[in-house]
């Protein structure tokens, strides 16, 4: 017995057609009608009955199971009509491939199921990882210490792979501390790589005093649980007093958006990614009120048009620089999907932070920060 929740009817147990079932079945039907007017324009020689096979086929190929019965049943009916049309009723022939079409139909409706079937788990699989990426990726914002901050995650599609792109920010008695990074791959194993450097982070961003400590922990982490292939790119950032120190392992450099103009910092010296035993120099830079940093990753510097690449550095200031650090991650995104015509190559995180100022006295910089 259904019963009703909430005061609301019970609901089918059939999931809405979707565009691609509902083009499967027009085609289907088209082809029906085409093969009727055929035989119409054909007298009352069932010379094309055969031709009714290749409707729930066709309909198998995009249609569930219970729509290839109902056409395979249309198209049955019909070439059993069409048959009986002839004037020597039917016959061995027309026999035939009237059981021509009921087996079409048979087969066409396994084929539906069988494919209805991989499809649900496909989505099913696809739900359960979007799932734990977003149980990676918690939530960032709106304010954490002195910063207001906005994070997004842009998928290259619905169908996409699920990509190991992380981010992380939280408020350690060391000041603010961030975390940016690409794990090389894409799927649950990239999601798992990412799972553990953002573990590993989450601890040693409270324990360590010296961001080069923490690079060093996240590396061998890396090197534990990967293959020697296998990296993750990344920006490790903190906010002290108003001083910006960012280290960076083989990640696209952040952008530094103040009073109008765009400067990339590029870290003093290369380093290769997290997996690579990384010797990190760091760069610092004192922030000023207003000032706004954008992180991101790979995805953003590869999107392209035609060969060309998105002019993040040209278009930040204009995108990015009015309105609320959530508004400005949504101007950046709707300018790459409309450059890409939304067709992007990779996953990409964002995370735009504004320095809001600080009454607090100037930090004197750890010794290690000014080597």
């Amino acid at each position: 017995m259904l019963l009703a929740v909430a005061g609301k009817p019970p609901q089918s147990s059939r999931r809405p057609m979707s565009p691609e079932n509902r083009a499967g079945l027009g085609a289907a039907f088209v082809l029906l009608a085409l093969i009727t007017i055929v035989e119409l324009a054909d007298g009352t020689k069932a010379n094309h009955i055969g031709l009714f096979a290749a409707v729930p086929f066709l309909a198998a190929s995009f249609a569930s199971w219970r729509d290839v019965l109902i056409v395979g049943a249309v198209a049955t009916v019909l070439s059993v009509v069409f048959g009986m049309m002839n004037p020597m009723g039917i016959t061995l022939p027309e026999g035939v491939n009237v059981g021509g079409v009921v087996l079409a139909t048979a087969a066409g409706a396994a084929v539906g199921a069988i494919r209805q079937r991989q499809t649900e788990r496909i989505a099913e699989l696809s739900r359960l990882a979007s799932v734990a990426q977003g149980a990676v990726l918690r939530p960032l914002g709106p304010q954490v210490g002195p910063l207001s901050i906005a994070a997004r995650y842009i998928s290259a599609s619905a169908a996409a792979d699920i990509g190991g792109d992380l981010y992380e920010a939280v408020d350690t008695p060391y000041g603010v501390r961030m975390i940016i990074g690409d794990v090389r791959g894409k799927g649950l194993d990239a999601v798992r790589l990412a799972s553990i450097v953002l573990g590993s982070y989450r601890h040693v961003a409270y324990e360590r005093a010296d961001l080069r400590a923490i690079v060093a922990d996240l590396d061998r982490a890396v090197a534990r649980s990967v293959g020697d292939e296998d990296f993750v790119t990344a920006a490790l950032v903190e906010e002290r007093g108003g001083t910006l120190t960012i280290v960076n392992c083989g990640h696209p450099p952040p952008l530094l958006l103040r009073r109008g103009e765009v400067i990339e910092l590029d870290p003093p010296a290369p380093a290769p990614p997290l997996g690579f035993m990384p010797v990190v120099r760091p760069r610092v830079e004192r922030l000023e009120p207003g000032d706004r940093l954008l992180f991101y990753t790979d995805g953003l510097a590869e999107a392209r048009r035609d060969g060309q690449f998105f002019p993040t550095a040209n278009r930040a200031w204009r995108l990015l620089g009015h309105g609320t650090v959530a508004d400005g991650l949504a101007s950046l995104e709707s300018a790459l999907l409309e450059w890409v015509r939304g067709q992007l190559d990779d996953d990409i995180a964002l995370v735009l932070m504004e320095y809001a100022g600080s009454q607090a006295p100037t930090v004197e910089l750890p010794r290690w920060e000014t080597v």
